[in-house]
């Protein structure tokens, strides 16, 4: 579950106050809204990435208002997904559990059964460049999912992408959200892409979010 309860958050001159919302377990809900109205800096708030001026944040029924990152079970994909260029595609799926010091056999287990998971199989040992735009996203969103989070927040992760790779990375999210039960909030611009990925819709409209779906 994500909560949201009157929270205020600035970034530089940019502010909001007020913001609530709830995303029950397991549930896909997705938060639209204009250019610069701060659909970014929720999820980088809720991540953690940015600190809460007021208001508390809820994540699987534990507060986490004042956590660290890294604390809070939440696997994320940014807007660009931020690969790393020399990293090939095994040590994206592994980088979550090597800084988290976990067994090398628990490791390679892991990354094996994300690459199955999102058709990796054959890329393990390539690097970004090498990969079409559909196979970084599906390789940022494998790195999100390695630590095994109970939450996963995306910042527009098909905006990016040609017709027919972002109806086959829907497909894709559709499926994997699912089959794990992942509590997800994902911002995009996309009416249609809310309305086939979304078990609730979210807007944020004059600095406060209204549920509109779902």
């Amino acid at each position: 579950m994500i909560v949201l309860e009157n929270v205020a958050v600035r970034a530089g001159t940019f502010g909001l106050s007020g913001i609530s919302l709830e995303i029950p377990a397991g549930h896909y809900g997705v938060l639209m809204g204009r250019t610069a109205c701060g659909k970014t800096t929720i999820l980088e708030t809720l991540c953690g990435l940015k600190p809460v001026r007021a208001g508390r944040i809820f994540l699987d029924g534990r507060e986490a208002t004042h956590l660290k990152a890294a604390e809070r079970g939440i696997g994320y994909v940014p807007q660009d997904g931020a690969l790393f260029s020399t990293m090939t595609v095994r040590r994206h799926l592994s980088f979550a559990l090597e800084i988290r010091r976990a067994p090398r056999e628990a490791i390679d287990a892991r990354v094996i059964e994300l690459a199955r998971l999102l058709g990796l199989e054959g890329l393990l040992d390539r690097e970004p460049a090498g990969l079409s735009g559909g196979e970084q996203q599906r390789v940022a969103l494998g790195r999100a999912l390695s630590a095994r989070p109970k939450i996963l927040c995306l910042d527009e992760p098909l905006g990016c992408l040609d017709e027919d790779t972002h109806d086959e990375i829907c497909t894709l999210l559709q499926r994997v959200c699912r089959e794990l039960a992942v509590t997800t909030l994902h911002v995009t611009h996309s009416m249609n892409e809310a309305r086939r990925l979304a078990d609730c819709i979210f807007r944020i409209e004059n600095g406060a979010i209204a549920r509109v779906a779902g």
